[in-house]
């Protein structure tokens, strides 16, 4: 999916997040998205999610994303940060998530299944009970059982071990090779292995935009290294 941004702008009350974003990414690219913390990351997938309006112009494939946002939901699978907290049974969840995206219950037991989590053991617990890394496997399951062709991961491996990190590094070399790809990421380990572009935010605007060859060998480097080491103490 190619993504094209031109001057898009986001405020909230008198303090502009974004200011005025323009840059296109091209289908298949795997984009690392990264910066401090206020930097304009989240909101910035929100609106490319559709959650959120922006000033500009936002097009996916050509198409607006909040305003064709039923159109673009089959071919975008999303892996958020935080699970949300819902009392219902993960079946339930489950069930719910693959009725509205057509998705095959199966499917998402297998990739549980690649990921160390056995789905059937945890169906009837409570989504808000499992512990971090049990929600985060399912959440990944759900977003790669879709074939999207554009993949919004934000910190998906925050809450893994280091095993269950490797597994899902394979799973998203799988998906890599059809889709566009943008991870938010404060790995620095990440961005040198998952990602052929890196983005980075600044206050709102972007700082460097280009291949990760040239972000490694650039002071842009810098800003993730400082966050990585935030990030570990």
């Amino acid at each position: 999916m190619n993504i094209e941004l031109q001057q898009v702008r986001k405020s909230f009350a008198d303090t502009e997040v974004l200011r005025g974003i323009s840059l296109a990414i091209k289908h298949g690219q795997r984009v690392g998205l990264v910066g401090p913390n206020g930097s304009g990351k989240s909101t910035l997938v929100r609106i490319l999610l559709g959650l959120l309006q922006a000033e500009g112009s936002v097009r996916l494939d050509g198409l607006d994303p909040f305003v064709d946002h039923a159109k673009l939901l089959p071919f975008v699978g999303y892996v958020p940060q935080n699970a949300p907290q819902l009392a219902a049974p993960v079946d339930e969840v489950v069930a719910t998530v693959c009725g509205l995206r057509g998705l095959s219950t199966s499917r998402v037991e297998e990739l549980c299944g690649r990921l160390a989590l056995d789905l059937s053991s945890i169906k009837r617990r409570p989504l808000r009970n499992l512990s971090g890394g049990m929600k985060q496997k399912l959440l990944i399951a759900l977003a790669f059982a879709a074939s999207a062709s554009l993949y919004i991961l934000d910190e998906p491996t925050a809450s893994l071990d280091a095993s269950s990190r490797d597994l899902f590094f394979k799973l998203y070399a799988e998906r890599a090779q059809d889709a566009t790809l943008v991870l938010c990421s404060h790995r620095l380990e990440e961005v040198r292995q998952l990602v052929d572009h890196v983005l980075v935010l600044s206050d709102g605007n972007v700082s460097f935009f280009g291949p990760v060859s040239e972000f490694l060998s650039s002071q842009s480097l810098r800003i993730v290294e400082v966050i990585s080491q935030e990030v570990r103490t």
